[in-house]
């Protein structure tokens, strides 16, 4: 009987266990791929395990390298920073992303992410990039 309260116990907790990113701690949090210090919320990202596990990255390239090397981890969730936004993640999978042109970024991977495509036409009238798809920075990894 104890067994069985146990363990229905455990499956309530796990079921509970809340999904989703976790905020950036800006200039306090490092990034799990270069170590450095993630100091723009614009550029970060983060990828949750199967496990639950976060990882957290200062630029969507280190998430990706981070990703490339670790190919035996079973990953569950990408988040990357919106450019449009000061401090928030967003899904990748839903994400509009823009790659190259005159993007800065904190480990020159040139790729920023947002939430609409309206977004990312309206920075990109200065930035000059190209738009480009979640699969297609997959993919180029």
């Amino acid at each position: 009987m104890k067994k069985v309260l146990l363990v229905l116990v455990s499956v309530f907790l796990w079921s509970c266990h809340p999904s989703g990113p976790k905020s950036l701690k800006l200039n306090t949090d490092s990034c799990d791929f270069c170590k450095m210090s993630i100091s723009s919320g614009k550029h970060g990202a983060e990828v949750v395990t199967q496990k639950g596990r976060v990882y957290k990255f200062d630029d969507i390239g280190c998430m990706m390298q981070y990703v490339k090397e670790n190919n035996e981890t079973e990953f569950k969730e990408f988040y990357v920073g919106d450019f449009s936004k000061t401090n928030e993640l967003i899904r990748a999978e839903q994400s509009v992303f823009l790659q190259g042109g005159t993007i800065q970024s904190p480990m020159n991977s040139k790729i920023i992410a947002f939430s609409t495509m309206e977004e990312a036409k309206k920075h990109n009238n200065s930035l000059k990039a190209r738009v480009v798809s979640w699969n297609d920075i997959k993919n180029s990894y």
